[in-house]
């Protein structure tokens, strides 16, 4: 695909947003990759005209798949906002990645959005992936409710998929999640549904002539939904804040249709109550439906409360309200560098309004130990848009509770809080996945170097979950990320600038000890006429505890080594251990170097003889006393579901791996019980354990680590380790 293609589109065309934060609603679809989240997105932008037809886009991408590396990979890999106009509400639709590798892209889409539409397959089992979403949003108390797609796949089962949402989604009795509509079957066995009944209007929505559908007051007689209607019912008046309602029906009373409705949109902006909707995208089957839930079942901007604030220096901020007439308060939640547009910041508004040529400040705070230091800086606002996937829609403003971008905020990163250049404040940055898998690059030539340092800023200001480090034992340049696919889209961005890298494999930081005492002995005598050079040093080289790094002492008796020079032989020592002894440059630690004799000379001494004869003599020492290899060792925290406790303990184990203790997870739901292992596993061995326990775990599996100690290597591992480092 070419840069022109990929690059963003724009429109004359001015765009119509909402008024007032009542009539918007911002809502984020989680699910799988493969649960139809994309597909869904375009069927509802082409049933309310906001594109001609769903799969429009000329170029082969989608409309929210429109990122070259998306279009590439064929998968979602960021966040996409698609905003639709529906019974005079704007919903701004936030199309994520459903790869857990992108869970940052989710996370920002979270943030932005009031309530989550989770999309799950009726011809596939809910993966655990998606499981942990939904503990996720129910952990922030996100309003959510569930889509079943693929309705017409060869495998699919609506009933089955209820009852699976159910178990992994609801309560203990799953009364929580239960559907709003039944699906009718076709015509023939085996055909896909054509029609929805409503269970609490008993309404039959007709689809067999596509969207919309047409309503009918008929037929659901025929149709068993009476248990179902029980069921749905019962939840609601359970849910409802008047103890009495339950009193009157329990009594035989018919309780009214509009009581039901708001009571039902009650709960589900309180997350007590989460709808299911069948729908099938290549149909139009329940987009009416879903539209409904979408624009008038989840809630208005100004119904949750927006984040706290503080001022720059930390001290409390103010209590923001979603007001347009409020302080200015928004939050960047990406950040992409457009070919012809430079840098293009998506916005979400909390308080305030923001319009062009406005004079704004920009604050990033919170991210400098993933290479994202602090910044504050004015900006000028310049034109703003509605973007519409890849096309940018120009607008005369953007209210409290909307979502706008703006192109060329040259100082703005994924995560920055954009507010009132009087009065700036800053909104504490969500939590970020801890990228676990390290990639080492380096620039393939010279003269790329300076395309990869700015090719890694571009990177770094879009992608809150890349770290780059460099490391500052082995010197390589390593990129931390979430795991392969991850690791695959950071390199093809990078590219993708025009800087060429290639990958090499990662160096651990080693380092060799002595485990006895070893004499050395170094001497230069050089004499060619002239000034020559003379220095004789004796020094005994003892083993220390681990961590205690290099200690000096002199033992000299008689000013054999003139105290001008002891310190010069101390220069030549350490810079011996830190440079290594063999080509490995692998250096030395944990030894005390005592300086016990040596001879001078009055004219041929020197400061650069002794450094030399230091450094001779720690080789000397060495060669009589092989050094013994130590590495890094890890203390290692790993989260899994108790099914998967065995396996990761078998791994952890093939790792040479200790473990040292399990526990259960305090913070897990019931019926969804974890164990957390602790364990001590060399960093060697954890190169790649990211992409393992996902494999192990089905991608339910998360770990943390963090260095506890260098350890001595057992001597059938050393060779394998020295050998990447030669």
């Amino acid at each position: 695909m070419s840069t022109k293609k990929a690059a963003t589109r724009t429109s004359t065309a001015l765009f119509d947003t909402a008024d007032r934060p009542e009539k918007l609603r911002n809502v984020t679809l989680v699910g799988h990759s493969a649960a139809g989240k994309t597909t869904l997105v375009e069927a509802l932008l082409a049933a309310t005209g906001a594109i001609p037809r769903a799969g429009s886009v000329a170029d082969g991408s989608t409309v929210s798949d429109h990122d070259p590396v998306e279009v590439s990979q064929q998968r979602s890999v960021a966040l996409s906002v698609c905003p639709l106009q529906w019974d005079g509400v704007v919903v701004n639709l936030l199309d994520t990645p459903g790869y857990p590798d992108f869970t940052g892209e989710l996370r920002a889409g979270l943030r932005a959005a009031d309530a989550a539409l989770f999309v799950v397959s009726a011809a596939e089992d809910i993966d655990p992936i998606t499981v942990s979403l939904w503990e996720e949003c129910g952990a922030i108390g996100t309003p959510r409710a569930v889509v079943i797609t693929k309705l017409d796949a060869p495998r699919a089962d609506f009933a089955r998929a209820v009852t699976a949402c159910q178990q992994v989604f609801g309560g203990a009795d799953g009364q929580a999640v239960l559907p709003l509509y039944l699906p009718v079957g076709g015509a023939g066995e085996g055909e896909p549904p054509h029609a929805l009944v409503g269970l609490l209007t008993r309404t039959v929505y007709d689809y067999s002539n596509g969207f919309p559908p047409a309503e009918s007051g008929s037929g659901a007689e025929a149709i068993d939904i009476d248990a179902d209607r029980a069921a749905l019912i019962e939840a609601i008046i359970n849910n409802s804040e008047d103890e009495s309602l339950l009193d009157r029906y329990l009594a035989g009373e018919d309780i009214g249709l509009d009581v039901l409705v708001d009571d039902l949109e009650t709960a589900v902006a309180r997350a007590t109550f989460f709808p299911v909707i069948p729908a099938c995208a290549g149909t139009g089957l329940g987009l009416a439906e879903l539209l409904e839930i979408l624009s008038g079942g989840f809630p208005s901007p100004v119904e949750l409360d927006p984040p706290a604030t503080t001022t720059l220096d930390g001290a409390p901020g103010p209590q923001l309200r979603c007001d347009p007439d409020g302080p200015l308060v928004a939050e960047i939640v990406r950040t992409s560098v457009d070919p012809y547009l430079g840098r293009l910041s998506v916005l979400r508004v909390f308080s305030g309004t923001i319009t062009p040529e406005s004079q704004v400040h920009i604050s990033g705070h919170g991210g400098a130990d993933r290479g994202h230091p602090d910044h504050d800086a004015d900006e000028r606002v310049g034109q703003l848009h509605s973007p519409l996937g890849a096309t940018l829609r120009p607008i005369e403003r953007a209210i409290a509770g909307d979502i706008c971008a703006i192109g060329r905020l040259g100082s703005a990163e994924t995560g920055d809080t954009v507010s009132d250049k009087a009065n700036p404040l800053l909104i504490a940055p969500w939590d970020m996945p801890e990228p676990l898998l390290p990639i080492a690059v380096q620039a393939a030539t010279r003269g790329d170097e300076d395309a990869l340092a700015k090719a890694l800023g571009r990177l770094t200001a879009g992608d809150p979950t890349v770290r780059v480090e460099r490391h500052q034992d082995t010197g390589q340049l390593v990129l931390w990320c979430l795991g392969e696919a991850h690791a695959d889209v950071v390199l093809d961005r990078l590219r993708s600038t025009g800087a060429h890298v290639d990958t090499v494999p990662l160096r651990i930081a080693l380092r060799e000890t002595f485990t006895a005492e070893a004499r050395g002995h170094g001497r230069l005598v050089k004499q060619s006429g002239g000034h020559g050079q003379f220095a004789v040093c004796d020094v005994i080289i003892s083993p220390l505890p681990r961590g205690s790094g290099v200690q000096f002492t002199e033992k000299v008796v008689g000013g054999s080594v003139p105290s001008q020079f002891i310190s010069s032989v101390e220069k030549g020592v350490r810079a011996q251990l830190d440079s290594g002894l063999d080509n490995d440059h692998i250096p030395l630690t944990d030894v005390q170097v005592t300086l016990v004799d040596g001879k001078a000379h009055s004219v041929d001494s020197s400061d650069a003889a002794f450094q030399t004869a230091g450094a001779l003599a720690v080789k000397d020492a060495a060669a009589a006393a092989r050094p013994a290899l130590l590495e890094p060792i890890a203390v290692l925290e790993v989260t899994v579901p108790d099914a998967h406790v065995g396996g990761v303990l078998s791994d952890l184990s093939g790792r040479r791996g200790r473990v040292t203790g399990t526990e259960p997870d305090p913070s897990a739901h019931v019926g969804m019980e974890r164990t957390i292992v602790h364990a001590e596993v060399p960093e060697s061995e954890l190169v790649r354990y990211a992409i393992t326990l996902r494999s192990l775990t089905a991608g339910t599996g998360r770990f943390t680590r963090a260095f506890s100690r260098m350890e001595l290597v057992p001597a059938q591992v050393a060779d394998t380790l020295r050998k990447p480092a030669e």
